[in-house]
């Protein structure tokens, strides 16, 4: 027995994906649009994968196609969204003359034989509406169809209606490109540390941004390998406290007390650790001068690093001046 002809459709431009058997038309091509029988009717949808893998899938059955779409059933659809829209300004005006302005009316859809209408609505948590009597008001303008009132979060409502999105972006993600939404918490903006004022993580929708989960994963991965924040570290200028963590860079900044803030790689870190330990020995430095007290090399490290980070390349340059002034007095004092 053959595998079954399995396809991928999606009943909105950027929507969930649902499956359907196909077998009866081979020849369908991404792209197509089709006509299926769904739980809400008969409806229209595009073909976005062909051929899948049952297996890949983990559903038990799949739901034959009704037929390819014809002419006429697309014409169909065009005479219906026209419909739609004259419907929705009917409910808005009813809405705005029972002052019920706060309930938003989203979108109306018949079914392909116009036998139902699904109306979804979004309302604000502090408005009160009886849905029983607004769905027996909607039956009176629309007489003949069966009528649908569906109530939908503010996040669905948002990809509706589109628009920009909080982050300035011109058209918010929801409405580009997620085909389903994503558990959001709190602690993916603490992971990334990022502010959490409200006007920060808030999307268009009242809710946490969804943006929050896509490099939280990186984030989460990253932190495990660096010291968390209080924590006390060896450094290559000593001990210190870890005061704020850069999991992408590999690094945290440290408090080193009279120094202040120093940013490290997890790498050097690690090393003077093991240098603290007695793992490894700290090799002398490449300008290290041979011919000078060690005492005076290290004694103008330490003004170097007290100085701004601007006014080193001053403090180097006089360091050197005064090793160059010592040198003379030592072939002075030999001859």
């Amino acid at each position: 027995m053959s595998e079954p002809f399995i396809i991928g459709v999606q009943f909105e431009p950027v929507g969930k994906n649902y499956y359907f058997d196909a077998s009866s038309y081979p020849d369908l091509q991404p792209g197509d649009p089709i006509v299926v029988r769904t739980s809400r009717g008969l409806q229209l949808a595009n073909i976005t994968q062909i051929n899948l893998a049952v297996g890949d899938l983990e559903l038990n059955g799949f739901k034959a196609i009704e037929r390819p779409a014809t002419p006429q059933d697309l014409l169909q659809r065009k005479t219906l969204a026209i419909r739609e829209q004259e419907i929705v300004e009917e409910i808005r005006a009813h809405l705005a003359g029972q002052g019920l302005s706060a309930v938003k009316v989203l979108s109306a859809e018949f079914t392909l034989d116009g036998d139902r209408l699904y109306v979804l609505i979004n309302v604000e948590p502090s408005v009160s509406v009886n849905a029983k009597k607004l769905q027996q008001d909607i039956k009176q303008m629309v007489k003949g169809v069966e009528v649908d009132l569906r109530q939908i979060g503010p996040r669905d409502a948002a990809k509706l209606i589109g628009g920009l999105g909080a982050c300035g972006l011109e058209l918010r993600c929801c409405s580009k490109f997620l085909t389903e939404f994503a558990s959001i918490s709190i602690r993916m903006s603490k992971a990334q540390d990022i502010s959490l004022t409200p006007s920060e993580i808030t999307g268009m929708c009242g809710r946490l941004r969804c943006c929050l989960i896509y490099e939280y994963d990186q984030y989460v991965e990253a932190i495990k390998t660096l010291p968390k924040r209080k924590r006390k570290v060896m450094t290559p200028m000593g001990e210190g406290k870890v005061v704020q963590i850069l999991p992408l860079r590999q690094s945290v900044i440290v408090d080193l007390p009279q120094i202040g803030p120093r940013e490290f790689s997890k790498e050097a870190l690690d090393r003077a650790q093991r240098i603290a330990d007695g793992q490894e020995v700290e090799p002398l430095p490449e300008e290290f001068p041979l011919d000078e007290p060690a005492s005076i090399w290290l004694e103008d490290q330490a003004e170097a690093n007290d100085v701004p980070e601007t006014k080193r390349s001053d403090a180097k340059s006089g360091s050197k001046q005064r090793r160059g002034r010592k040198a003379r007095r030592a072939r002075g004092q030999k001859k």
